[in-house]
This record gives structure tokens, C-alpha cells and sequence, in this order.
């Protein structure tokens, strides 16, 4: 496996590299529906870090192995609301023959950190321990109470990790009315300038499986009632299905800012998407329902006709339009395809306004003045969708200054996951920053 060059010993690293490069050789990988490695070590990991700062970290693990571990850090002001920081602990599968590094080495190679996890999200995780780190070793408090929480299961909807916490131990959360995230406070380009992307909304999730049923026979036979022709159909006519723009008050702010930005003059929201660079298709997926095909099952022998068929989609849409995009779904696949609802979410949507978004706002200008910051809604989900049960306002500000030619989103389950050793000193210190003055 050819890869980068130029390793950096762990020696001459900053802490929270050395702490996500730790995290990121620890195998969490999740494979969905229940199968998984486990977060278990993550989290014990998590945990002693947590005590080695003079905190009582608890566990929670409601199935064995899918474990979850939080801490409560005591603020200056008991009067003001705890916010919560959290992250999860798995990571989506990874082929380590696709990538140019083995994904579960952690190596930081030419000024990165590279592997399964370095974006999405123990990039993050390290972020929050260190910057907590940060605050407490020098004997200071935060301004109000800290829940630091890190979940399992987030690459699976959460369903056994956020919403089982959320569910079975909510006295974690006590007082709480904020949380940060992933999946936020980092720069894309506009244009010939840059600016930071704060997350403060989520679309809904909802993972269906489409079913055909047809006849089973010989595979030599003529037999025009065949489930996995049905379903190719069908799924082809679904996976090419163009989506309409459909905006909502973050999505219009975003437009807005990236036309001031960049100077366009035209309305047309792809055209405008199109000044974001790298970002380009992941600011498009905000405006419209996206349906992907994800998986196919069918069959067991070349030569029988298997009587049922079946693929997974994954469909993203815009919050309160998921029983219309369900009807469509229906209407665009036929009525002689099943559609079983496997996991379905809720959408987020909150204002890019009051003290906490002022409070990341100008952190962020403490430490990289002079750019702009702009609201955006995510096209994918966050474990922000379990905490907002328990009437937390959930937002996704994990702060990295990124080269502009660098194509960050896309690297979100991509291949060949990496992340600026620089970039992860600079959201150590912005996150330090807000604790220290929210």
C-alpha cells in the first residue's frame, strides 16, 4: 500500500492529535443493524482521560460491548443552563485495500492525521477532552456546568447508543438546554474567500428497504415474473430521481452569505453552491430530498430465480416533509414494491441567533478574525436528534481552519480520511475559548 510520506513521531505531536490518533486505533468500526466491534475500549479510554482530570466519568452500556461514557465538569455558575459536549465513538466500515494508509494506524503523515475517524468524529472527540484539559489544568472552571458525553452507535441512527441514554439515563443531562457537536464550525471557500459553516439544523433520516416479490423458478426458463428485475427497476428509476429545491429559512441565510461572499449575482441555488469548491455537493444536499440506493439483496444460486428481492435506500429530507417524500417514494417505485421503514428520524431545525451561536461566533473571530461566519443546515444527522428529546437545542461546531483546495466533506465515509494536525490545535483552542467565556 503506497501511502504519503514524511510520518511525524508521536513525540513531537500536540496532545490532541496524539489523543485522536490514539482513538482512531482503537477498531470501532460499525457495521449497522446491530453489528458492530463495540465502543467498549473507546470508551474506557475516554474515561480514563476523563479521570486522569479529577472527573467522575460514568458508563452506560444497555447491550454489551456498545458502550457510552460521560462526565459532568462543575461551572462557575450554577444558575446558568449545563451545555452539553459531545461526540460518538464508531466509525463506518473501511477497506483498508482502497486506502493509501491503513485506516486504523492513526499516522500523521505531511502535517496530517490520516484514518478511519479523523473526520468523522474522533477528530472531534480529542478536540472537547483536550480543550476541557485545557481549562482544567490550570485550575480554572468553566462558566456554567460541562456534560461531556460520548455515545456509541451514532453510525447506526443511535439506536443503541444516544436514544438508549437519552431514554434510560437522563439525569446525564440535568439542567442542560445546549449541546455542540460534529459536522460544523469548519471553513469551505467562497469563491476567492473562506468561511465557517455553523450547523444549526439537521435533516430527517429515514432508511427504508424496498421488497419485490415475484415467482421463483429455473433460471433457464422465460419468466417474466422476476423480483430481482422489478426491483432493479424500480430502484434504478428511484436512485435517478431528481429531487426539487425546497428552502428554508437557514438554507436562504446560507444562499445569502455565499452570494455577498462571492459576488454572484444570480438567485439560482446550485449556481451558488457551486462557489463552495470542494463543498459544492454537500451544500446542494441541504436544499433538496436526497434517496440513495445503498445495498442489494437477492437470490442464492446462479441458476434459480429467488421469489424476492430486496435493497436498502438511504433518504435525507428537509424537516416536516417526510410523510409527502414517503407518498412519492411510493408513487415513483410502483405500488407492487414494498417499502418497510428500517430507521426513521427527526428533522432539526433552530435560529442562527441568540447567546450561544454569539458565543461560537466570536470565539471563532478571537482566533481567525475578520471571516465570516454562516448558518447551514446538515444533510446528514447528528446524535444533537436524541438530545433534542430531552428539550436540548443542538448545534454542530467542531472549529477547523482548513486549506481551501482540501475537500473535507467529501472525505465524511470517504476514503482516505485526514485532517490537519494544525486544524485540530486551532479547534482545541476556539473550544477552549468558549468554555472558558459561555
Amino acid at each position: 500500500m503506497a501511502g504519503p510520506e514524511n510520518p511525524t513521531p508521536a513525540s513531537e505531536l500536540p496532545e490532541v492529535a496524539r489523543i485522536a490518533a490514539d482513538l482512531i486505533r482503537i477498531d470501532t468500526t460499525n457495521y449497522g443493524g446491530g453489528n458492530a466491534k463495540g465502543e467498549r475500549e473507546a470508551a474506557e479510554y475516554v474515561g480514563a482521560y476523563l479521570q486522569s482530570l479529577g472527573l467522575e466519568p460514568e458508563y452506560y452500556e444497555p447491550i454489551p460491548r456498545r458502550t457510552n461514557v460521560m462526565a459532568r465538569v462543575p461551572g462557575r455558575d450554577p444558575n446558568k443552563p449545563a451545555l452539553v459536549l459531545h461526540g460518538h465513538l464508531d466509525v463506518v466500515p473501511a477497506v483498508a485495500g482502497d486506502w493509501s494508509v491503513d485506516p486504523f494506524a492513526g499516522e500523521i503523515r505531511d502535517g496530517m492525521l490520516w484514518g478511519r475517524g479523523a473526520v468523522d468524529m474522533k477528530n472531534m472527540d480529542a478536540m472537547i477532552l483536550t480543550a476541557v484539559a485545557d481549562v482544567l489544568r490550570t485550575g480554572e472552571r468553566p462558566e456554567r456546568d460541562l456534560v461531556l458525553a460520548f455515545f456509541a452507535d451514532e453510525e447506526n441512527g443511535g439506536v443503541e447508543g444516544s436514544a438508549l441514554v437519552v431514554r434510560d439515563r437522563p439525569e446525564w443531562f440535568a439542567g442542560a438546554t445546549e449541546a455542540i457537536s460534529e459536522v460544523g464550525g469548519y471553513t469551505v471557500p467562497v469563491g476567492d474567500r473562506s468561511a465557517y459553516l455553523l450547523q444549526v439544523g439537521e435533516k430527517a433520516l429515514m432508511w427504508i428497504k424496498l421488497i419485490a416479490r415475484g415467482r421463483a423458478g429455473h433460471g433457464s426458463r422465460f419468466h417474466p415474473d422476476n423480483a430481482v428485475t422489478r426491483l432493479s427497476e424500480a430502484l434504478a428509476t428511484l436512485g435517478r430521481a431528481v429531487w426539487p429545491v425546497e428552502m428554508t429559512e437557514t438554507t436562504r441565510q446560507l444562499l445569502e452569505g455565499i452570494a455577498e461572499l462571492s459576488g454572484e449575482v444570480s438567485t439560482d441555488p446550485d449556481v451558488l453552491a457551486a462557489h463552495t469548491g470542494p463543498a459544492e455537493a454537500f451544500i446542494k444536499s441541504t436544499f433538496r430530498t436526497v434517496s440513495n440506493p445503498t445495498g442489494l439483496t437477492a437470490g442464492y444460486k446462479h441458476n434459480v430465480i429467488p421469489d424476492r428481492a430486496e435493497a436498502t435506500v438511504d433518504v435525507r429530507v428537509l424537516p416536516g416533509t417526510e410523510d409527502a417524500v414517503l407518498t412519492e417514494i411510493q408513487r415513483i417505485v410502483g405500488d407492487d414494491i414494498e417499502i418497510e421503514m428500517v430507521v426513521r428520524d427527526i428533522g432539526l431545525e433552530i435560529p442562527f441567533a441568540g447567546p450561544l451561536v454569539e458565543a461560537m461566533v466570536a470565539a471563532l473571530g478571537r482566533h481567525d478574525p475578520g471571516v465570516p461566519v454562516l448558518p447551514y443546515l446538515l444533510g446528514a444527522g447528528t446524535d444533537n436528534k436524541a438530545l433534542s428529546q430531552l428539550g436540548i437545542d443542538g448545534y454542530g461546531f467542531a472549529p477547523l481552519r482548513l486549506p481551501a483546495d482540501l475537500d473535507f466533506t467529501g472525505m465524511f465515509h470517504g476514503v482516505d480520511e485526514r485532517v490537519p494536525v494544525d486544524a485540530l490545535v486551532f479547534g482545541q483552542r476556539v473550544l477552549a475559548d468558549l468554555i472558558r467565556s459561555y
